[in-house]
């Protein structure tokens, strides 16, 4: 029963919110007080949830009658709502998006202690291989984004789930069918599963936010594109309950197979769900206007374009001529170190430095991160879509910097919690937001290369911090050693310096930044 006790504290977490959630919105739209409601339901959430379904109904109030409160929580509530009201072929992707989430941070969030365990190798080589698939996968959508736009959204992901279940399968099997060691025969066999892993990951994230731009409107995209993030992240907090209990009965490689079947099920939620009839009306629903009537198509400058021509057309429209455009995706390179410390440096931090709790379940803390993002995401993007994309960038990588400072207190609970939920909900603030405006801004025909293009610093920063983050490790929060003999707070403080220059960077070139950053974004609206 104690191997379970994460899970049932991660499940109570998820329906806590969503029973807090979901009493408060309830009885708001009954015409109760929402505020009253809301207390009670933080108090006692399931008797809260099962007495307002048993009130009874008011004059409903107007949005215009709400309080403040009483608009918030139909602000927070509102993306979920419109969630269970998606396409078919919409919510195949996030249904597809969600499960890879789970496959995805399940795997690399272990993949450092599993190079380190089965591949036998050190602290320095296991980063590395780790920054090998991250990085990778970067540099893998730079020259794979496009796939989407040549062959389609649901080819383009059977082919990229396909590659990633042969790659699973590969690292799996590999400490089996091999020799432990660095370059050893099991070494190469890993290798080749993350290369499978790459190469697939490189189509389907593109395709992913591709087909969201394929399948929205102006008036449903922001809250499409905040929702993928989200869903994702949702499938990301998942291996915190999965992870820990499978861990211990069957070890990592047990863990590993738990991940092969769900991208198995992956697979099939694309072939059965997003098929090309429910394509075809997803996005006719999509061109519609406010009235339901077809709005005229946007004009294809590839249309009968041959091949020759198709390849200029890109070379022509490729974002690195902007220098306005390479200074803001490069400029975030130094705050988005901390995604990479997610499984390059927590995994190994929170299982050397603590004790007890927190040592023994690592998985669930290191994938807090993930749920956080889940619930906070559409909730920052339902309160703050009208705000200038620009000042939200600046003030959201400055809240996500800024808390690492903390944990250079010293590795303590309190510290740590703190930690994740003030990064995250910088992330919440600005990550979806980069992510729309990069997809938004992109010529039709050309989502997936400019989703690819944006990502490309990204690959730098995984490149990057693999470099160092192993030699952290080793110095400041060594494997066999006390927790009281190590120097984690000079880490962390380290760390911080790098991040708060992203946002200092943002605000310092904030003028010339805006010369017609706001405009362009409009123009390809």
């Amino acid at each position: 029963m104690s191997d379970l006790l994460i899970v049932f504290i991660g499940l109570a977490i998820m329906f806590y919110i969503f029973f807090v959630l979901g009493t408060s919105r309830t009885a708001i739209k009954k015409g109760l007080n929402g505020t009253l409601w809301f207390l009670f339901s933080i108090t006692l959430p399931p008797v809260a949830y099962i007495s307002v379904l048993l009130a009874t109904h008011k004059q409903a109030k107007t949005k215009e009658e709400f309080g403040f409160v009483e608009n918030i929580i139909m602000d927070l509530s509102q993306p979920f709502v419109d969630l269970a009201h998606t396409s078919r072929a919409l919510f195949g992707v996030n249904l597809s998006y969600v499960l890879e989430g789970l496959t995805y941070f399940g795997v690399v969030g272990l993949l450092a202690i599993f190079f380190n365990d089965f591949i036998k190798l050190d602290d320095i080589d296991a980063g590395r291989m780790v920054g090998i698939q991250t990085a990778g996968i970067t540099i893998a959508m730079l020259f794979l984004g496009a796939t989407v736009d040549w062959i389609g959204l649901r080819k383009s992901l059977l082919i990229a789930l396909s590659l990633m279940l042969v790659g699973r399968v590969l690292l799996t099997i590999s400490p089996e069918i091999g020799i432990p060691g660095l370059w050893s025969s099991a070494h190469v066999f890993a290798m080749l599963g993350i290369l499978g892993i790459i190469l697939g990951y490189g189509i389907y994230q593109p395709a992913c936010y591709a087909g969201v731009k394929q399948l929205t409107n102006e008036k449903t995209s922001a809250m499409g594109y905040a929702m993928l993030y989200a869903l994702m992240n949702l499938g990301g907090f998942l291996p915190g309950l999965i992870s820990p209990p499978v861990r211990r009965a069957f070890g990592i490689p047990g863990v590993f197979w738990v991940y092969v079947a769900l991208t198995v099920t992956g697979i099939a939620v694309v072939y059965f769900i997003i098929t090309k009839k429910a394509m075809e009306k997803a996005k006719s629903e999509a061109n519609q206007d406010a009235d339901g009537k077809q709005k005229p198509e946007e004009v294809d400058e590839m249309a009968g374009m041959s091949k020759k021509d198709r390849i200029a057309y890109y070379i022509k429209n490729f974002p690195l001529k902007d220098l306005r455009f390479l200074y803001f995706i490069f400029i975030l390179i130094f705050v988005q170190t901390l995604f990479a410390h997610n499984w390059l440096t927590l995994p190994l931090y929170t299982s050397r430095a603590f004790e007890g709790f927190v040592s023994d379940n690592f998985e669930f803390f290191v994938n807090l991160n993930p749920i956080l993002i889940f619930i906070l995401a559409p909730m920052v993007t339902a309160l703050t879509y009208k705000k200038d994309t620009y000042n939200m960038m600046i003030l959201g990588t400055a809240v996500m910097a800024a808390p690492t400072f903390i944990l250079a207190l010293g590795p303590n609970f309190y510290t740590l919690i703190a930690y994740l939920v003030l990064m995250t909900l910088g992330e919440a603030m600005w990550q979806p937001r980069f992510l729309q405006w990069v997809a938004e801004i992109a010529p039709k025909n050309m989502t997936g290369i400019y989703m690819g293009i944006g990502q490309f610093p990204w690959f730098l920063t995984k490149v990057i911090t693999s470099l160092y983050s192993g030699w952290f490790l080793m110095n400041y929060c060594p494997a066999d050693t006390l927790p009281s003999d190590m120097n984690t707070e000079t880490m962390w403080l380290i760390y911080g310096c790098i991040a708060i220059v992203s946002p200092i960077g943002l605000l310092l070139a904030k003028g010339w930044m805006k010369k017609g950053f706001k405009v362009k974004h409009e123009q390809n609206n």
